[in-house]
C-alpha cells in the first residue's frame, strides 16, 4: 500500500513552477489531493473492520417450528441483529435452531456430554433440520463470512477505493507530465529561470520608469520636430517601416530619424556595471531561447493532449460510476456450495462498510464532477483564442518600445500561461525582447567604458596630418566622442546601432566622416550640423539599402565615397532623385560590381570632376553614361575587364587624368583619339596586357605622365620620347630588354621606372635627362653604372638592388642631393664606395623623399 507522503510526491512541483499552472491546475490539484484522502480513508476503513457477517436462512417448516421456542428466537434474532456482539453470538448458537438455552448452558459448563430424555427428544428434532454439528461452530460462521465476501458482494463495493486512488494518481500525473517530459521540462525551466531573473533585474524597473518619463515628451518632440523637415525626412523615432517617399530606405533597422535632441533624463534607479552586464547577457539568453522554443509547438500540443486525457477520464468515471452506484447496498443473498460442510443453502450477510461508502461515493462523484467541468473550462480556454500567437500590443502602448516583436508556437502559449498568474511578468519579460530598450541598456554601458579619457587616447595623427579617431565594433556611439571638439576624421566601424545626436555640433573642425558597415541614425540637430559642415563622407556597406538615408540630403558635401554591393538589381535603388540634392559634389568613389555605370549618377554629372569605380572583377558594359560628364577632370576604371579603351571617354573634353589600371586591355590602337582631349597630361594604362605601344602616341602633346608598369611589352619605340613634356614615365615589371638612345630627348623627365625587366646595359643619353630626381633600375641586368651619374645633379632616389654589379661609381657622392636614404642597393656594393664617398651620402640634409608614384 502506498503511504500519503509516497502518492503526494506526484504532484510536488517545484515552486518556481507555480507561475505556469493557472487557477484551474491549482484548483484540480487541489481536489485530486481530496479524492486521494478519500481513497485512503476507504480504504483504510476496509482494512480495520469486518466485511461482511452472514447467516444461514432456514427452511420454511424448521422456521416454523421454531417460532413457538420464544428462547430460540431471541436467540437467533441476537445473532441477526446485534452486529457489535458477533463472537459471542457465533459462539453461543449452534447451526441446530432448536438447540435450547439449557441445552447451551450445560455445553458451556460442562466438558462432557450426558445424554438424557430431553436430549434424545432434541436428537429427534435435531434430525429434521439440516445444520451439521461440528463442535467448530465460530469456524464456520467465518469461513462462509470470507466465501460471502467475494461472492455475493459486488466487486464495485469491494475495489472503490482502489479504484478511486489508480483515478487519483492517474490525473495527478496527467496534470503534471508537461513538467516532468524531457522535451519540454528543459524549455519550462530554462524559461522559468529566465522570467525570473528578467522580473527581478534592476534593467526591468529602470527602463520601464525612463518610459514613463519619456512618453509625454517624446509626443511634443514629434510634433515640433515634424514642421522643420523636408516630406521625405522622417522624423519618427520608433523602429517601424519608413515611409514610402524616404529615399533609398527599405528596411526598418536602418532607417533615418531625425529624433529630438537628447534629452538628460534623471535616472530612477542606479545601474552598476554588475547590474548592466547580467542585464546584457538576459538580452541575449532571451535572443537564443526565443530562436529555441518558438519554431516548434510541443509544449502546446502536450498540455492539450494531458487536459483532454483528464477529460476523458472524467466521462469514463462518470459514466460506470453512475452505474454501479446502486450496487453498494446494506443485505446480500449468498449461496455458497458448502452444502457438504454445513448443511444450509442460503445465507443473508450484511455489508457492515455499505453505508459509508455510499456517503463517500456520493462525494467522489461529487468531486469529479466539479473536476470534470474545470477541464472542460480549460478546453475552452485553450480553443477559444489561437494561444499559438502572443501580441506586446499593449506593452508597445504603455511603453516607448515599439519594436517588442510578437511572439509564435511555444513561446506564445507560455507566455499566456504566465499571464494566467500575473500580466506584469510579460510585460516585464517584453522589455528584454526589444532592441531599443537593448540599445538603451548599450548606451549606459557603453558611456560608463568609454570615457573621455579613454577616447583622447585613441586620437591618432593620419596621413594628411589631421586628428582622427576610429571606433570599431561598439554597440553604440560613446557621448564623450562628442567632447573631442579638435576632431577633424571620424571613423565608426561595424557600429549597427550608432546614433549621432545633437552634441556632434560642438565638433566645429570635424569635415570628414567615415561609415564602415554602421547605418548611422541623427537627431535633427545633428544632420543640421552635418549638413553645413561635413565636406567628406565614406560609406561602407553589404546592401544598397544600408546607405542612411540623409547622406543624400548633404547639399555641402565635397567627396563621397561608396563601397558596396551594387549591382544590376540594386541599380535603380540608388536613383529615386537621391544624388541630385548633392549639389556641391566634386568627387565620386564607387568600388562595387556594376555592370553600367548607374544612371542616375549622371544627374550629379555636371557637378564631379572626379569619378573613380572600382570593380570587383565584374565587367563593365555600359559606359554610354560617361559622355554626359563633361567636367570631369580625373577618371579611373579599375578591374572593370575592360578589353579597349572606352569610345565614350574621348568625349570627355576636359579629362586630364585618365586610370585604367588591372583591366584586360591588349592593344591601345584608339590612343590616336586622346588627341583630341588637349587637357589629358595623365595617361595611366598599368597591370593590363598591352604588348606594345603604338606611334600614335605622339599626338598626345600634353602628356606628362604615363604609366604602363606590369603589362607585356617587349620594347620601347621613338614615338614615346617625342613626348617633350614627359615628367613621369613608368614601364616597370615588363619584358624590356633595351632602353632607346632617344630617352636624352626627354629634358623634362623628373621619374623614371624601369625596375623589373631586362635591361643590361644604360645608355649614356639616359644621363642627359639631367631634371631627374627619381631612377628605378632595379631587378634587372644591369652591370654596370657610368661614372656620368654624376650629371644627375637633382637626384634624390636611386634604385639599384638586384641586378648583376660589383661596384658602385665613385661619381655617387657629386649627385648632391642624394643620401644613403634614397639610394636602394645591396649593402656589399654600398661598402665598394670610397669613404668620403659614404660621408657624404650619409650626410641628413633634411630634404623629403619622393619618388614621384
Amino acid at each position: 500500500m502506498f503511504t500519503l507522503a509516497e502518492v503526494a510526491s506526484l504532484s510536488d512541483i517545484q515552486p518556481t513552477y507555480r507561475i505556469l499552472k493557472p487557477w484551474w491546475d491549482v484548483f484540480m490539484d487541489y481536489l485530486a489531493v481530496v479524492m486521494l484522502m478519500v481513497a485512503i480513508f476507504a480504504g483504510t476503513m476496509q482494512l480495520t473492520k469486518d466485511q461482511v457477517v452472514c447467516l444461514p436462512v432456514l427452511p420454511s417448516t424448521v422456521n416454523s417450528r421454531v417460532q413457538p421456542d420464544t428462547a430460540g428466537k431471541a436467540d437467533f434474532t441476537t445473532v441477526e441483529t446485534t452486529t457489535d456482539q458477533e463472537e459471542v453470538s457465533m459462539r453461543t448458537v449452534s447451526f441446530a435452531p432448536t438447540v435450547t438455552p439449557n441445552i447451551l448452558l450445560s455445553r458451556a459448563t460442562s466438558s462432557q456430554y450426558q445424554p438424557t430424555e430431553s436430549d434424545q427428544e432434541l436428537k429427534k428434532e435435531q434430525k429434521d433440520s439440516s445444520g451439521r454439528k461440528t463442535n467448530l461452530d465460530f469456524q464456520q460462521y467465518v469461513f462462509i463470512n470470507q466465501m460471502c465476501y467475494h461472492l455475493a458482494l459486488p466487486w464495485y463495493s469491494k475495489y472503490f477505493p482502489y479504484l478511486v486512488l489508480i483515478h487519483t494518481i492517474i490525473l495527478i500525473v496527467s496534470s503534471n507530465f508537461w513538467f516532468k517530459y524531457p522535451k519540454t521540462c528543459s524549455k519550462i525551466e530554462h524559461f522559468v529561470s529566465i522570467l525570473g531573473k528578467c522580473f527581478e533585474s534592476p534593467w526591468t524597473t529602470k527602463a520601464l520608469s525612463e518610459t514613463a518619463c519619456e512618453d509625454s515628451e517624446e509626443n511634443k518632440q514629434r510634433l515640433t520636430g515634424a514642421q522643420s523637415l523636408p516630406k521625405y525626412v522622417s522624423t519618427s523615432s520608433d523602429e517601424g517601416s519608413p515611409s514610402a517617399s524616404t529615399p533609398m530606405i527599405t528596411k526598418s533597422g536602418f532607417k533615418f530619424s531625425a529624433d529630438k535632441p537628447m534629452i538628460e533624463i534623471p535616472s530612477v534607479t542606479i545601474l552598476d556595471k554588475k547590474d548592466g552586464e547580467q542585464a546584457k547577457a538576459l538580452f541575449e539568453k532571451v535572443r537564443k531561447f526565443r530562436a529555441h522554443v518558438e519554431d516548434s509547438d510541443l509544449i502546446y500540443k502536450l498540455y492539450v493532449g494531458q487536459t483532454v486525457i483528464k477529460t476523458v477520464k472524467f466521462i469514463f468515471i462518470l459514466c460506470y460510476t453512475a452505474n454501479f452506484v446502486n450496487t453498494i447496498s446494506f443485505e446480500h443473498i449468498c449461496y455458497p456450495k458448502v452444502e457438504h460442510l454445513i448443511g444450509y443453502t442460503q445465507f443473508e450477510c450484511t455489508h457492515n462498510m455499505a453505508y459509508m461508502l455510499k456517503k463517500l461515493l456520493i462525494s467522489y462523484i461529487s468531486l469529479i464532477c466539479v473536476y470534470g467541468f474545470i477541464c472542460l473550462y480549460t478546453l475552452f480556454w485553450l480553443f477559444r483564442i489561437p494561444l499559438k500567437e502572443y501580441s506586446f500590443e499593449k506593452v508597445r502602448e504603455e511603453s516607448s518600445f515599439s519594436d517588442i516583436p510578437d511572439v509564435k508556437n511555444d513561446f506564445a502559449f507560455l507566455l499566456h500561461m504566465v499571464d494566467q498568474y500575473d500580466q506584469l511578468y510579460s510585460k516585464r519579460f517584453g522589455v528584454f525582447l526589444s532592441e531599443v530598450s537593448e540599445n538603451k541598456l548599450r548606451g549606459i554601458s557603453l558611456n560608463h567604458e568609454w570615457t573621455y579619457e579613454k577616447l583622447r587616447q585613441h586620437v591618432s595623427r593620419n596621413a594628411q596630418d589631421k586628428q582622427e579617431l576610429h571606433l570599431f565594433m561598439l554597440s553604440g556611439v560613446p557621448d564623450a566622442v562628442f567632447d573631442l571638439t579638435d576632431l577633424d576624421v571620424l571613423k565608426l566601424e561595424l557600429i549597427p546601432e550608432a546614433k549621432i545626436t545633437a552634441k556632434i555640433s560642438q565638433m566645429t573642425n570635424l569635415q570628414e566622416l567615415h561609415l564602415y558597415h554602421c547605418p548611422a541614425k541623427v537627431e535633427q540637430t545633428a544632420f543640421s550640423f552635418l549638413r553645413d559642415h561635413l565636406r567628406c563622407l565614406h560609406v561602407k556597406f553589404t546592401d544598397v539599402a544600408e546607405i542612411p538615408a540623409w547622406v543624400y540630403l548633404l547639399k555641402t558635401l565635397r567627396e563621397l565615397y561608396l563601397i558596396g554591393n551594387l549591382n544590376s538589381e540594386n541599380n535603380k535603388m540608388i536613383g529615386l532623385e537621391s544624388l541630385r540634392e548633392l549639389r556641391h559634389l566634386k568627387i565620386l568613389h564607387v568600388k562595387s560590381n556594376l555592370t553600367k555605370i548607374p544612371p542616375n549618377i549622371t544627374d550629379v554629372a555636371p557637378h564631379l570632376t572626379k569619378l573613380v569605380i572600382h570593380n570587383d572583377g565584374t565587367k563593365l558594359v555600359v559606359l554610354n553614361s560617361l559622355k554626359k560628364m563633361t567636367n570631369v577632370a580625373e577618371l579611373e576604371l579599375q578591374n572593370c575587364e575592360l578589353e579597349r579603351i572606352p569610345h565614350a571617354i574621348f568625349s570627355l573634353s576636359n579629362l586630364q587624368e585618365l586610370d585604367l589600371k588591372s583591366n584586360s586591355i591588349r592593344t591601345i590602337e584608339e590612343i590616336i583619339s586622346f588627341q583630341h582631349l588637349k587637357r589629358l597630361t595623365c595617361l595611366k594604362l598599368w597591370h593590363n596586357k598591352i604588348v606594345s605601344i603604338p606611334s600614335s602616341i605622339t599626338h598626345i602633346k600634353n602628356l606628362e605622365s604615363l604609366y604602363l608598369s606590369n603589362n607585356k611589352l617587349e620594347t620601347l619605340p621613338a614615338a614615346v620620347f617625342s613626348l617633350q613634356k614627359l615628367r613621369c614615365l613608368d614601364v616597370s615589371y615588363n619584358s624590356i630588354a633595351v632602353i632607346p638612345v632617344e630617352i636624352g630627348l626627354l629634358q623634362n623627365l623628373q621619374h623614371f621606372h624601369i625596375t623589373g625587366n631586362k635591361v643590361d646595359i644604360l645608355p649614356k643619353q639616359l644621363f642627359k635627362c639631367v631634371k631627374l630626381r627619381t631612377l628605378s633600375l632595379g631587378q634587372n641586368c644591369i652591370t654596370s653604372i657610368p661614372d656620368k651619374v654624376s650629371q644627375l645633379l637633382q637626384l634624390t632616389y636611386l634604385e639599384l638592388k638586384g641586378n648583376c654589379l660589383d661596384r658602385l661609381p665613385a661619381t655617387l657622392g657629386q649627385c648632391q642631393l642624394l643620401r644613403k636614404s634614397g639610394l636602394v642597393v645591396e649593402d656589399h656594393l654600398f661598402d665598394t664606395l670610397p669613404s668620403e664617398v659614404k660621408e657624404v651620402l650619409n650626410q641628413d640634409t633634411g630634404i623629403p623623399f619622393a619618388n614621384g608614384i
